[in-house]
C-alpha cells in the first residue's frame, strides 16, 4: 500500500479531527470499541460463538480486537484476505469455494502459515481437487458444506446433494468434515424485525434439514455457521447455528441504520465509520461541492448521511468520480470552500475498500493510522 500524505503532525492533538486531508476514511475508535463489546457481550448471554466477517474491515487491527473480545475466529471471503492477514496468526473459514488448481495450490501453502483454516465447499469436482491436492501436500483440511438456503448464490441445494459431498469428504484421508455452512444474505437488511425473524427461521430450518440428514448418516456436524449482523439477535431462538458470521456491527452504516436489529426500537451498534469530506466549490445557491464522490463511498446502496458539519436535512448526491453534491435544507446559510463534513458511509464493506487507510479518532483528536490490509484482495 502507497500512502502519499500522512497527518502525522495532527496526532494527538485537541481539534486535528477537522483537519484531516480529505477524502479520508475516519474511524471513531470509542464507537467501534463499544460496538465490539455489545456484540460479544449479548453473544455470551445469548450462548452463541461468533466468527465475525473480515471482508467488512479487512484490517487485522481490528480482528485482534474481535479476538480480545472473545472472537473464535475469522471468516474471510476470499482466499487473498486470508493470505493477507494470515501473518497476524488468524483461524479462518473461507466462506466461498476455492475453485481451481492454481488458488487450491496457494490454499495448500497458506496452511503451512496458519493455525487452523477451513473452506466451505458445494462441488463434488472441488471437493476431488482438495482431496488430490492435500495428499500431495501432506497436510489436513478441515471442510464445511455449503448450503443454499434461499439466497441463490453458493451452496447445494438439495440434502441429497449434501450427503454426496459428506460421502466423499470421508474417503479423503485428509480431509475433515468439521459442519455446514448457511448464510442467508437476503435476509439481513429486510426491515421489519418480524419479518426478518420469519424469513430467517425458515432459512434455518433448511440448514437445520441438513445438518440432521448428515448427523442421522453418520457424519458429524460440530459446526453449523451463519448468520450476520441482521440476524444476529434472531438466530439463536431457532436453536440451529452454533456460531454467527458477523460483520457490519463493527462500525455499523445506513443500510443497517434502517433495520430494526433489535426489536424494540433501541440501538445495540452506532456508526463508528465515516468519510470524511471538505467543500470546495459552493459557486451555487442552495448546494455546495465536496471532494467526495463514487472513489470514496460506496454507490451500491442508499446514499450517505450527513453526520456533522451541515445542517440537519443536507441531503448528498454524487457528483461524478471525485466529487459530491450537498444540497442544503431552504434557508440555510452556505457552506463556504473549506468547510469540513463527515457522512455516516452508505454501505461499510465496500466502502472501506475504496481506501488504503483508516484515520483513528478519540472524540475530535486524530490518534493513529491503521492500514486496510486486505484492501483490494479478490482473488
Amino acid at each position: 500500500m502507497l500512502q502519499t500524505y500522512f497527518d502525522t503532525d495532527l496526532l494527538n492533538r485537541p481539534g486535528s479531527r477537522l483537519e484531516i486531508a480529505t477524502p479520508a476514511l475516519v474511524l471513531d475508535l470509542d464507537a467501534l470499541e463499544a460496538n465490539i463489546a455489545a456484540m460479544a457481550a449479548w453473544a455470551k448471554r445469548a450462548g452463541i460463538a461468533l466468527r465475525p466477517h473480515a471482508k467488512t474491515h479487512k484490517c487485522a487491527a481490528i480482528g485482534h480486537l474481535q479476538m480480545q473480545a472473545g472472537a473464535l475466529g475469522l471468516c474471510c471471503a476470499k482466499l487473498e484476505e486470508a493470505e493477507v492477514l494470515a501473518v497476524a496468526g488468524f483461524r479462518f473459514l473461507l466462506t466461498a469455494p476455492v475453485v481451481g488448481a492454481r488458488r487450491i495450490d496457494r490454499l495448500m501453502a497458506l496452511t503451512e502459515r496458519c493455525v487452523e483454516i477451513m473452506v466451505a465447499v458445494d462441488d463434488a469436482a472441488n471437493v476431488e481437487a482438495l482431496a488430490t491436492a492435500t495428499e500431495a501436500a501432506g497436510c489436513d483440511l478441515g471442510v464445511l458444506i455449503d448450503v443454499d438456503v434461499g439466497q441463490r448464490r453458493t451452496g447445494v441445494t438439495s440434502v441429497e446433494a449434501a450427503l454426496a459431498l459428506a460421502k466423499r469428504i470421508a474417503r479423503a484421508p485428509r480431509l475433515t468434515l468439521r459442519g455446514v455452512q448457511g448464510y442467508a444474505g437476503h435476509v439481513q437488511h429486510i426491515a421489519g424485525y418480524d419479518d426478518r425473524r420469519r424469513a430467517s427461521h425458515e432459512s434455518l430450518a433448511t440448514l437445520a434439514a441438513v445438518r440432521d440428514r448428515l448427523e442421522a448418516a453418520g457424519h458429524p456436524c460440530p459446526i453449523v455457521t451463519g448468520g450476520g449482523t441482521g440476524s444476529h439477535a434472531l438466530d439463536p431462538a431457532a436453536g440451529v447455528l452454533t456460531e454467527l458470521q458477523v460483520g457490519s456491527y463493527i462500525v455499523s452504516d445506513v443500510e443497517y441504520d434502517a433495520v430494526d436489529l433489535t426489536g424494540d426500537g433501541s440501538r445495540r451498534f452506532h456508526n463508528a465509520l465515516f468519510v470524511q469530506a471538505t467543500v470546495v466549490s459552493a459557486q451555487h445557491p442552495g448546494f455546495a461541492t465536496i471532494d467526495a464522490g463514487s472513489k470514496s463511498l460506496a454507490m451500491d446502496g442508499p446514499a450517505p448521511v450527513v453526520a456533522y458539519g451541515a445542517p440537519q436535512g443536507t441531503a448528498y448526491e454524487c457528483s461524478g468520480d471525485e466529487f459530491g453534491r450537498l444540497t442544503l435544507p431552504k434557508g440555510s446559510k452556505p457552506l463556504p470552500p473549506g468547510s469540513v463534513v463527515g457522512l455516516v458511509v452508505p454501505h461499510c464493506d465496500p466502502t472501506i475498500n475504496c481506501f488504503d487507510w483508516y484515520h483513528c479518532v478519540r472524540g475530535d483528536a486524530l490518534v493513529d493510522f491503521w492500514p486496510v490490509d486486505a484492501r483490494g484482495c479478490s482473488a
